[in-house]
C-alpha cells in the first residue's frame, strides 16, 4: 500500500510519499518547500493572495509527483497559520477549487491523538505511555501544543503561541542587550505558560515529552551525548542550565559557528531551551524527554499501518473523558451530569429513528448532558447562558469549532428558553445543525428533569411509542418522585412541539 501526505504548515509545505510492506513504513518521497504562510497570519492576521497562489503552484508539482508514484490515498492537512488565519475558509476553498486538494485543518487535538497514536507504537512495552501520566508537547513554528494525559486520557489541551517563528519575530523587535533579550523572553514564555501551572498540579505528572523534529538533535551534540533511542531521548534539568549558561550572552551567529547549528535555528533554539527548562517545572522526575518524530510520520503510519488506538481512547471515549474533567475543573455535580449523560442516551436511542437523527449526533447530546450545568461556576442564575459561553471557548480535542457550538448551545436550551434566531451562536450555525440542536435541546430537558432532585432516583427507564407516534416514559424509581414529575410537566414542551407527538411519564415503584 502507498499513500501520499501533504503537510501545509507555518514556514512550509511539505510532501511526503510511503509504502508500507506488513508492519513497517518507508518513505519514499519526501519534498519541502518554503512558504512562510505565517507571516502573514501572525502578522496580519490573513493569509495574502499571493501566499496563497505559491500554495497552488506547489501543490499542482506535488500532485505531479504523486501521480508519477501511481499513489490515489492522498492527505492534505494544515496546522496553525491556517488554522489561525482569519480567511481560513477562503484558503481551503480556494485550494479545493484549484487543485482538487481537501484540506484537513488540524486541531491542536488532532494533531496529538495521531502523534499518540505513533508514539503508542513506536514506544510499545519500552515506555508504555497510557500507563503514565503525561504532559506532551508539540513543537512548530506556529504554536506549541500541549496535552496532559491521564492513563491514555486527555484532560487538558491547550495551543500556546510559543511557535519557534512568532519568537523569532518577538526577539527581532528587541534592539537591547544579549541578556536583556533572554530575560524579556523567558517573561514572555513563562506568562504564556502561567495559565498550566495554575491548573497542572506537578505531582499529577509522571514526565514530561516534548515533540520536535528540528532541534532535539542540536540539544543533544552540544550535550556531546549520541542518542541513546531514534525516538526518546532524557535531558536532565542539570543539562538544559548548561544550555542556557552557554547561549545567554552568546548571539545566534556565534552559536551557529560554536556548534555548527544553521542558521535559522541557531536564532531561536535559546527560546527553545527556555521552554524546555520551564517544562521542568511541571514534574518531579527531573528529566524531560524529547522526541524527535514528525506529524507527517505519524499520519502516514495511522493511514498505513492501522494505528487506531483501541476502542478505549477512541474519539468518543477520549472526549467524555475530557468532558468530566472539565466538570471537575468547574464543580459539577458529577454524578448528576453522568446520570442525565445515561438517561439521555437511554431516550436518544429510543427516539433517534422517530427524530431522524444521525447515531453520531449522540456524541453531541452526551457532553451536552455532562457539561450543561458547569455555568455554576459562575452564577446560579442564567447558567444556562454561562454554560455556553464557557463551552464554546473551550478547546476540545478532535473536535471542529461548528462541533463545539452545537454542544454549546444544547447545553444553553436545556432550561426553559428555547432556540432563537437573537441568540449569537445558535445563529451562526446553519439550518440543518439548529434542527439538531432543537432535537436535541428536547431530549436533554427530558434527562434533566429526571433527576432534578440530583438523587438518581430512578433505577430502570423504558421508553415506549404508540402506534400515532405517542411517547411513554416508564421510570422505575425508588422514593419520591413528585419533584421530578413537576419538571418533567415542565420540560417536555420542547420535545411536543418539534414531533407533533405527545410524551408521557409512568411511575412505578
Amino acid at each position: 500500500m502507498r499513500a501520499a501526505l501533504i503537510d501545509i504548515g507555518s514556514n512550509s509545505v511539505k510532501l511526503f510519499i510511503a509504502e508500507s510492506q506488513g508492519e513497517n513504513m518507508t518513505i519514499l518521497e519526501s519534498l519541502k518547500s518554503i512558504v512562510p504562510i505565517a507571516n502573514d497570519t501572525f502578522l496580519k492576521d490573513r493569509i495574502s493572495q499571493e501566499t496563497i497562489n505559491q500554495v497552488i503552484t506547489i501543490l499542482e508539482k506535488y500532485r505531479r509527483v504523486i501521480n508519477d508514484y501511481d499513489v490515489n490515498d492522498i492527505k492534505v492537512v494544515a496546522t496553525t497559520a491556517v488554522r489561525e488565519a482569519r480567511n481560513k475558509d477562503i484558503f481551503v476553498d480556494m485550494i479545493n477549487l484549484k487543485t482538487g486538494f481537501q484540506i484537513d485543518v488540524l486541531s491542536v487535538g488532532d494533531i496529538i491523538y495521531y502523534i499518540n497514536a505513533y508514539l503508542s507504537r513506536e514506544m510499545g512495552q519500552t515506555y508504555p505511555i497510557h500507563e503514565k501520566n503525561l504532559l506532551i508537547g508539540e513543537l512548530g513554528s506556529g504554536s506549541l501544543d500541549i496535552s496532559v494525559m491521564q492513563q491514555g486520557f486527555i484532560t487538558e489541551q491547550q495551543g500556546l503561541p510559543l511557535g519557534m517563528l512568532r519568537l523569532k519575530q518577538l526577539m527581532n523587535k528587541f534592539d537591547v542587550s544579549l541578556r536583556e533579550t533572554f530575560e524579556a523572553v523567558t517573561e514572555h514564555i513563562s506568562n504564556e505558560f502561567s495559565y498550566l501551572e495554575r491548573a497542572i498540579p506537578s505531582a499529577a505528572i509522571d514526565d514530561v515529552i516534548l515533540i520536535d523534529e528540528n532541534f532535539s538533535a542540536y540539544i543533544l551534540g552540544i550535550l556531546s551525548r549520541q542518542k541513546e533511542n531514534l525516538r526518546f531521548n532524557a535531558v536532565t534539568f542539570e543539562e538544559t542550565q548548561k544550555i542556557l549558561e552557554l547561549f545567554v550572552d552568546k548571539t545566534p551567529a556565534e552559536i551557529s559557528r560554536a556548534y555548527k547549528i544553521p542558521k535559522e535555528f541557531s536564532e531561536v533554539i535559546v527560546s527553545y531551551a527556555i521552554i524546555l527548562n520551564i517544562f521542568f517545572s511541571f514534574t518531579r522526575n527531573k528529566q524531560v524527554y524529547i522526541v524527535d518524530i514528525t506529524l507527517g510520520e505519524a499520519l502516514l503510519a495511522y493511514r498505513l499501518l492501522d494505528l487506531e488506538l483501541s476502542k478505549k481512547y477512541n474519539r468518543t471515549n477520549q472526549l467524555i473523558s475530557f468532558a468530566k474533567s472539565i466538570c471537575s475543573r468547574y464543580r459539577a455535580d458529577i454524578s448528576h451530569a453522568r446520570y442525565v449523560a445515561d438517561m439521555s442516551e437511554i431516550i436518544f436511542g429510543a427516539l433517534r429513528e422517530k427524530l431522524g437523527l444521525k447515531k453520531d449526533t449522540l456524541l453531541y447530546l452526551l457532553l451536552a448532558s455532562y457539561l450543561h450545568d458547569i455555568g455554576m461556576f459562575i452564577h446560579n442564575r442564567a447558567h444556562h447562558k454561562h454554560s455556553e459561553y464557557i463551552i464554546s471557548a473551550m478547546n476540545f480535542p478532535r473536535l471542529r469549532e461548528e462541533d463545539v457550538k452545537i454542544i454549546a448551545c444544547i447545553s444553553r436550551y436545556h432550561r426553559k428558553a428555547s432556540p432563537n434566531e437573537t441568540h449569537l451562536i445558535y445563529s451562526s450555525l446553519s439550518l440543518e445543525n439548529q434542527i439538531v440542536v432543537q432535537k436535541l435541546s428536547s431530549l436533554l430537558r427530558i434527562a434533566n428533569a429526571l433527576d432534578r432532585s440530583h438523587k438518581q432516583k430512578i433505577e430502570k427507564l423504558e421508553v415506549k411509542i404508540s402506534q400515532k407516534g405517542d411517547v411513554a416514559l416508564i421510570a422505575y424509581v425508588k422514593g419520591n418522585f413528585m419533584l421530578e414529575q413537576e419538571d418533567f410537566m415542565n420540560k417536555k414542551t420542547l420535545f411536543e412541539e418539534i414531533t407533533g407527538n405527545k410524551v408521557s411519564l409512568s411511575i412505578k415503584s
